[in-house]
């Protein structure tokens, strides 16, 4: 086992594990994360870990848009093994740096007690995290009972089908608990789901001089628009049960169309972000949105309608055993950070649905300020505090200890 010396060595080698992660580029799109994974591992197994690498076939990569994934998988077990088994995910694929930077999004700089760069926040930090909670484990193994598992996964913003979903639906792991990528000043229970849709409107191209003899898309497209966007008048008068989701939205996100300025055109697609609250049904929303869309062109000769499911993912709901979760975090977070984090829920969706889809109690916590806006994930500067970094490690280490202690 390795010596990690005191409190100031292991920040020390902590926050260098997190600049080497910073530093090897994984943006999602275009989704060619194995380097990264590579690089993941070898970093693991120099701590002293034996890291599973599940590399996900080529086809089903590609069905999701993405180019290489593989799913790094470490098993820590601890007296018997008859204890519970505790998952810990983080995802290292992150969104495309985008303009405004005024620090290299790969350079993982530190200034002023931060370290910045893309995924440094969201969620390559929680990668730290994990990591070094459960070395401390190793550490100071006495009293212990059960396996912690470290599940770095690769797909989080292409949503999850071949990170999280694909190692449960493969029989990889079987957890009795997870803890997801999050941040260090409230605990997360339930989000949002999401249906992305993509609206093709098929028309008949006609000259300019005589749109009478064509079947105009875009025409028929502003009916659809006008549609959705009284839909999502309707919807703002619709509140969820759930704290902190807020009403379900709906954005038209995307128009592209036509042929040239003289011709009417004859195809226009759209894309539509529906957010689902934690109470409603994914099928059924998509089934009501695809019929309010076809009504809204009934009628009209010459147009055809075709929508098509981009994306489904279903909310983050709370099960029964949560509450074990909440409270343990919650108990040691109070210690840590001197105040206790809330058990709240967030209008945005990640991929530890996919374990509470698989019947397993999951919460978000992690290493992060207050807010994603705080912390610029997804924008430019994205950085995380070392200190709220040592804060989260502390806490979920002493989670895990409470739990791993019959």
């Amino acid at each position: 086992m390795s010596n990690l010396g005191d409190d100031t060595q292991k920040l020390a080698r902590e926050v260098d594990f997190l600049k080497a992660l910073v530093r090897v580029p994984s943006d999602n799109p275009p989704g060619d994360c194995a380097p990264h994974a590579e690089v993941a591992g070898q970093l693991l197994e120099e701590l002293g870990f034996t890291v599973e690498r599940h590399v996900v076939p080529e086809p089903f990569v590609k069905s999701y848009g993405m180019k290489s994934v593989i799913n790094l998988v470490v098993r820590e077990r601890f007296g018997s093994g008859k204890g519970p088994v505790i998952a810990l995910n983080a995802h290292g694929d992150v969104v495309p740096p985008g303009q405004g930077w005024t620090y290299d999004p790969y350079g993982a700089e530190e200034k002023g007690g931060a370290i910045y760069g893309r995924g440094a926040a969201v969620s390559k930090s929680d990668f730290a995290t994990y990591t070094f909670a459960l070395l401390g484990l190793k550490e100071k193994p006495e009293g212990l009972d059960g396996t912690v598992e470290l599940h770095f996964t690769y797909d989080e913003e292409a949503g999850g089908f071949v990170g999280p979903k694909w190692l449960l639906e493969h029989d990889v792991t079987k957890p009795d608990y997870a803890i997801s990528a999050g941040f260090s000043y409230a605990v997360v229970v339930a989000h949002n789901g999401a249906l992305h849709l993509e609206i093709v409107v098929r028309g008949k191209q006609a000259h300019a001089a005589m749109p009478e003899t064509g079947a105009d898309a875009l025409e028929a497209a502003t009916a659809i628009l006008d549609a959705i966007y009284a839909e999502r008048r309707r919807l703002y008068g619709i509140i969820s049960a759930t704290p902190g989701i807020g009403s379900p939205k709906i954005t038209v996100g995307l128009i592209s169309g036509g042929i040239n300025t003289n011709v009417v055109p004859d195809r226009i697609v759209m894309r539509v972000d529906r957010r689902l609250t934690p109470e409603e049904d994914g099928a059924s929303v998509e089934a009501e949105l695809s019929a309010l869309i076809e009504q809204a062109v009934a009628g009209r000769p010459g147009i055809e309608i075709e929508c098509r499911r981009i994306i489904l993912a279903e909310p983050l709901r709370t099960l029964p055993g949560t509450e074990k979760l909440v409270e343990t975090i919650q108990k040691h977070a109070a210690a840590v950070l001197g105040e206790t984090p809330p058990a709240t829920a967030v209008p945005l969706y990640t991929d530890a649905r996919h374990y509470t889809a698989a019947g397993i109690p999951t919460v978000l916590y992690g290493a992060g300020p207050r807010s994603i806006l705080e912390a610029n994930a997804h924008a430019a500067d994205e950085h995380v505090r070392i200190s709220d970094l040592k804060a989260a490690t502390q806490v979920i280490e002493a989670t895990l200890r409470d739990l791993l202690t019959a």
